[in-house]
């Protein structure tokens, strides 16, 4: 677990995926950085690699993750995306074993281990219970709980599985924090994962597609916030 860590709950992630990129990507970044100040909350956000510099150095609050890497050390391996190339570019973070991009758990431990060692925060996704407890074993800084048969559907995971999921990691490693994830569609569907005990969750096509992509933010941001006070006072 990468140590100088500073992401408090709640927090918030934003996957743009490959839905965008350069110009449009950096205007919905800040209009997510002006989001966060106001509701001094955290985020994350995953661009795509070519972009990381240009979020790095025009926002504020949010922490630049890449959006995948690989365990390699410098040197051969055209293809590959290194970790110190990822840190230099200003990322603070990377995330790992996304539905669209899944590793092995021995893949997900050696990268783990390389993101520690350049001095990466780690956010990790996890399908099953069954996965989050071993991926939990390897100390990332963030879990993110999201079942990939709701990513992208609208639906979210019911309250049972918010449940377990903290429970089970909070178990292995309390220093670990937990992200709900999938089907986050509107504030409300913030509201109700947070108040049902999750530090954080996020959305890609709930804001992506959304009719006003920064309305919407500035919308589940707000819920995140006015949740998390109404929980923890």
């Amino acid at each position: 677990m990468y140590k100088d860590f500073h992401i408090k709950p709640p927090f918030f992630e934003v996957g743009p995926k490959a839905y965008l990129y350069g110009d449009d990507m950096l205007r919905l970044a800040k209009a997510i950085d002006r989001a966060a100040i106001k509701y001094d909350v955290d985020v994350i956000v995953t661009p795509q690699y070519t972009d990381i510099r240009l979020l790095a150095e025009n926002t504020e609050r949010i922490s630049v993750f890449a959006q995948h890497m690989d365990y390699l050390t410098p040197g051969r391996g055209l293809g590959s995306v290194l970790p110190e190339a990822v840190k230099a570019a200003g990322a603070v973070g990377v995330m790992l074993n996304h539905a669209e991009k899944k590793l092995t758990l021995p893949e997900i431990e050696k990268t783990i281990a390389r993101a520690d060692e350049v001095g990466l925060a780690t956010i990790v996704c996890a399908d099953t219970v069954d996965e989050l407890k071993a991926i939990a074993k390897m100390s990332p800084n963030l879990l993110v709980a999201e079942p990939t048969e709701l990513i992208g559907t609208g639906k979210t995971s019911d309250a049972n599985y918010v449940k377990e999921t903290i429970e089970t990691v909070r178990a292995i490693n309390p220093a670990i924090m937990v992200l709900q994830g999938a089907g986050i569609s509107n504030g409300q569907d913030v509201y109700n994962t947070i108040k049902l005990g999750a530090q954080a969750t996020g959305s890609t096509s709930g804001i992506i597609k959304a009719k006003d992509p920064e309305a919407m933010v500035d919308e589940m941001l707000s819920a995140l916030r006015r949740a998390w006070d109404e929980v923890h006072g």
